[in-house]
């Protein structure tokens, strides 16, 4: 009998995705939700549980049955302006997430073998001036607002270990995708011919194509030797300016103008958020690539292409 995975943060852009591919292999999935009742599933082998981690409640009949846990649940980090409500959501969201999940497998007679948690690249804060190599798993966390959110969040999940669970966690880059996220944002401009190039377009992004990312997740799910941190990162950093007139390229041909939008603009526009997309934030992937992972799309000319076209 396949195995049985349960997925938190299920209906947003990873999980989704994630959902699917498991699906596909033959898997089990079930989706933790507020609402579970909302979502009818016509997929055969995927089903819906509530969870609710405001009141800290959890459908704990649904962790007896599972043999493996994702966890992707959190409040979006780049989706709306950074108010202290929206900062204490962000950490908030994924800390009592963790905390909800923990209780129930410490509380709760279960078979989980692992526990596969998302984390951010946002744990490393921006590269400094002149520092030539990028961010490895064993640098420290930043002390800006990201590095103590992700600090937290993965201390969250850190007790499955002394439960007797495999622990394995992603520090996740910006994920590129057809269905939603950066690529959509900066298409937005780019159906109109402007190629938006944030700030000077010097800083160092890091990324990875959402195939690699569900691939990444289901290759810890399968090897027992994946535990620890990794970086959910594409071999291939690139520059702001490389990243938008190659969507634009891509996207367009040789239609386009390249746009420099000023930091205190988008300053105006964004807030404190601002800070993350101008800041350089190198990322090794050495470390999964040493454990045999094969990425599907190391170049962004490969992830854009297949995303594009």
């Amino acid at each position: 009998m396949m195995s049985i995975v349960l997925i938190t943060g299920g209906t947003g852009l990873i999980g989704t995705a994630l959902a699917a591919a498991l699906l596909e292999k033959n898997y089990q999935v079930i989706i933790l939700s507020r609402f579970p009742e909302k979502h009818s599933s016509p997929e055969p082998g995927l089903t819906y549980a509530k969870w609710d981690i405001a009141s800290q409640t959890i459908d704990n009949s649904a962790i007896a049955r599972v043999d493996y846990v994702i966890h992707l649940a959190g409040a979006g980090i780049a989706e709306k302006r950074w108010t202290a409500k929206r900062k204490n959501d962000i950490i908030e969201s994924r800390v009592n997430g963790s905390r909800l999940l923990v209780k129930s497998l410490r509380d709760h007679v279960n078979n989980v073998k692992a526990v596969i948690s998302a984390s951010g690249i946002g744990w490393y804060g921006p590269s400094e001036p002149g520092k030539e190599h990028p961010f490895v798993e064993t640098d420290p966390s930043s002390d800006d607002f990201l590095g103590t959110a992700c600090r937290e969040w993965e201390a969250s999940i850190d007790p499955v270990i002394t439960l007797g669970k495999r622990l394995v966690k992603f520090r996740t880059a910006i994920v590129l995708s057809k269905d939603g996220g950066a690529i959509n944002e900066f298409k937005k401009f780019v159906r109109f011919g402007i190629a938006p190039i944030l700030g000077y377009g010097s800083q160092v992004m890091s990324w990875i194509h959402i195939d690699d990312l569900v691939r990444l997740y289901i290759y810890a799910l399968e090897n027992e030797k994946i535990q620890g941190v990794y970086n959910a990162v594409a071999p291939q950093t690139v520059t702001n300016r490389k990243f938008i007139t190659q969507l634009a390229r891509t996207t367009r041909g040789r239609f386009f103008i390249p746009v420099f939008v000023p930091s205190f603009v988008l300053e105006i526009i964004r807030g404190e958020v601002s800070v993350e997309l101008l800041k350089s934030a190198p990322v090794s992937s050495e470390k999964i690539q040493r454990e045999g992972y094969q990425f599907l799309h190391p170049s962004l000319t490969s992830a854009l292409h297949q995303l594009v076209h």
